[in-house]
C-alpha cells in the first residue's frame, strides 16, 4: 500500500451549527454509499455469471440511489447552490468522507464479498437504527435504504458460507479476502467529534451501542463458513478526515471523467 498523504485542514462545516454537523454527517453517509456502488459497478461484464452480474449490477444502483438521496439532502441543507450531482462529481479526493472499506478494490470475486459483508452488515444495522433520526429526511431515507441493505447483507453472507464452506480454492480466497478486509473494519465503530454531536442531536446514532450485534451476526456467519474470525490487525483510520489511499484517487479518475471534462453537459 503507498504511504498516505498527511491529513488536510479540518473543513470549517465539519463542526460548529447543527446544520454543518447534519452536513457532513450526510456526507458520510452518502460517500460510503456512492464509493462502494461504483466499486460494483466495475463488476458489470465481469462477473462469474450472468445471475451474479446481473445481483451485483442491482445493487450497485441501490446504493448509488442511496447516494444520490444523502448527497441531495446534504447539497440542501448546505446552502451553497450545489445539489448532489455536483456534491459526487466536482469534488478532489480530499473532500470525499466515506470509510477505508468501500475504497478497497474489487480483488477476485471472493475479496469482494468479504467487503461487501463487512460493510452491508454494518450498513443494515446503522439504517435501522437511523429510521428514528431527528431530521425527518434522513429517517425516510434510512427506512427505504434498511430494505434495500438487507438484501445486499443476506446475499452476501450466503457466499460467505458458500465459498467459505466450498473447495480448498474457494475457501482459500475466503479467507484471505476476509483477511485483507477486516482492518478496515474498526473505523465504522469510530466516534470522533462529527459522530458525536450527530448522535447527541439525534440526528444519527451511537456506532458503538450496535458493536455487539455486529459481532454476534459477523461470527454466526462466520461459523456456519467453518471459519475463523480474522486475526486482529493495526485498524486503518482517517476516511472520514479525507485520508485516502490511491485507491480512490483511482476510482474518481474514472467516475469523474465525463463531468470533469464536459463541466456543462446535462444529463
Amino acid at each position: 500500500m503507498a504511504s498516505l498523504p498527511p491529513f488536510p485542514p479540518r473543513n470549517s462545516r465539519e463542526s460548529g451549527s447543527g446544520e454543518d454537523v447534519l452536513f457532513a454527517y450526510l456526507l458520510r453517509l452518502g460517500d460510503d454509499s456512492l464509493i462502494l456502488g461504483q466499486r460494483l459497478g466495475e463488476w458489470c461484464g465481469h462477473a462469474p455469471s450472468v445471475e451474479v452480474d446481473l445481483s451485483l449490477a442491482n445493487m450497485a444502483l441501490d446504493l448509488i440511489g442511496q447516494a444520490t438521496f444523502f448527497l441531495d439532502r446534504a447539497a440542501e441543507v448546505e446552502g451553497r447552490g450545489r445539489d448532489g450531482d455536483r456534491l459526487a462529481f466536482h469534488r478532489d479526493v480530499l473532500d470525499f468522507r466515506n470509510c477505508w472499506l468501500v475504497e478497497q478494490p474489487n480483488g477476485d470475486f471472493a475479496q469482494t464479498m468479504a467487503r461487501q459483508f463487512l460493510f452491508s452488515t454494518w450498513q443494515k444495522l446503522l439504517f435501522g437504527h437511523l429510521v428514528g433520526s431527528t431530521d425527518a429526511t434522513l429517517a425516510a431515507i434510512a427506512e427505504k435504504a434498511v430494505k434495500e441493505v438487507t438484501y445486499h447483507q443476506d446475499l452476501a453472507s450466503e457466499w460467505i458460507i458458500r465459498l467459505g464452506d466450498g473447495t480448498d480454492e474457494s475457501r482459500r480466497r475466503m479467507i484471505e479476502g476476509l483477511d485483507w478486509m477486516a482492518r478496515f473494519v474498526p473505523e465504522l465503530f469510530e466516534m470522533d467529534e462529527i459522530a458525536v454531536a450527530a448522535a447527541e442531536s439525534g440526528i444519527g446514532v451511537d456506532v458503538t451501542h450496535f458493536r455487539g450485534d455486529y459481532d454476534r451476526i459477523t461470527g454466526e456467519v462466520l461459523r456456519e463458513a467453518g471459519l475463523e474470525r480474522p486475526a486482529e490487525q493495526r485498524p486503518v483510520l482517517g476516511g472520514r478526515r479525507g485520508h485516502h489511499g490511491e485507491h480512490l484517487g483511482h476510482l474518481l479518475c474514472a467516475m469523474q471523467f465525463l463531468p470533469r471534462t464536459y463541466p456543462d453537459a446535462t444529463w
